[in-house]
């Protein structure tokens, strides 16, 4: 890419990553090479670059539009690029020649200038070469250009930390603690030094852009906890539905004074009713009197 291809790159990449351009939003050549006051051709070039490091999806002749970024996808790229940066400084503490060593020393230094002035774009550049540097230590070419590649794609969310507090300092001491273990050619310190070193930088980059996401999902989430509150109100139902368990008591109860009045009444209306009918029982039959015979 040019030099106008680059900064045009650039520029969106940061929107992008900021949120200012948000998922969805489409990016048309002409409205582009306005805004950038160039021709459509730098326009075309920073867009198959943006495609190339998987924030936007191209459309032919027309532009591009922005990609939803995975939360899930960026930790997978975040988690390979520290596990084989740490592997590749393992190798290099006990591959480096002495003058890559010595260049490597060079360079802290000169960054040590830059975070004293607070020269943030000038880090960023010995940032690259102190990386870089120790890269080509590793003398693993294949190692090399799987690392160049999840660095190009990463640079974007990596460079948008500019938030994160004393950023420049906290780097500058974690590089000098790597510094420290390649020149004692000790393999495992340099190994955990530079795995400290990239895990921090991705979890700024994993936090980032999970508030930048929560931000934008605020009101689902309000809809979400309404539809929660709804499905817990049936369960103080039952409260209600037990209350009449007590019925059975009380109706039981009435029903047994009911049994004690009819038991205390019955055995006065049994007793007579036999009494009576013993009488008339009792009374003795009248003797049917023969037909008279006739003289």
């Amino acid at each position: 890419m040019g030099n106008a291809s680059s900064g045009i790159c650039r520029s969106l990449t940061e929107d992008i990553v900021s949120g200012k351009l948000p998922p969805g939003q489409k990016l048309e050549e002409l409205v582009l090479a306005e805004r950038f006051q160039v021709s459509r051709t730098p326009i075309r070039e920073a867009l198959r670059e943006l495609h190339a490091r998987g924030l936007i999806d191209l459309q032919p002749r027309k532009g591009g539009i922005v990609r939803s970024i995975g939360l899930a996808d960026l930790s997978d790229m975040l988690e390979a690029m520290v596990e084989l940066d740490a592997l590749c400084c393992r190798i290099s503490a006990e591959r480096m020649s002495a003058v890559q060593k010595k260049q490597l020393a060079m360079v802290q230094q000169q960054s040590e200038d830059c975070v004293a002035r607070g020269d943030e774009a000038g880090y960023l550049q010995l940032n690259h070469q102190f990386h870089q540097l120790i890269s080509a230590g590793a003398q693993n070419r294949s190692l090399t250009a799987m690392l160049d590649g999840l660095r190009e794609r990463l640079a974007p969310f990596r460079a948008a930390q500019t938030k994160v507090e004393r950023r420049l300092s906290v780097s500058h001491a974690e590089h000098q603690a790597i510094l420290a273990a390649i020149q004692a050619g000790d393999a495992e310190a340099s190994y955990e030094a530079m795995r400290n070193h990239t895990a921090r930088l991705s979890i700024n980059v994993i936090d980032l852009l999970r508030q930048q996401q929560e931000g934008g999902s605020a009101a689902p989430a309000a809809s979400g906890s309404d539809v929660g509150s709804a499905v817990n109100k049936p369960a103080s139902k039952p409260a209600s539905k037990a209350k009449p368990a007590s019925a059975p008591k009380l109706a039981s109860k009435s029903a047994g004074k009911a049994a004690e009045k009819v038991t205390d009444q019955a055995p006065a209306k049994v007793v007579k009713r036999p009494a009576a009918a013993a009488a008339k029982a009792a009374k003795p039959a009248q003797p049917v009197s023969a037909p008279r015979k006739r003289a």
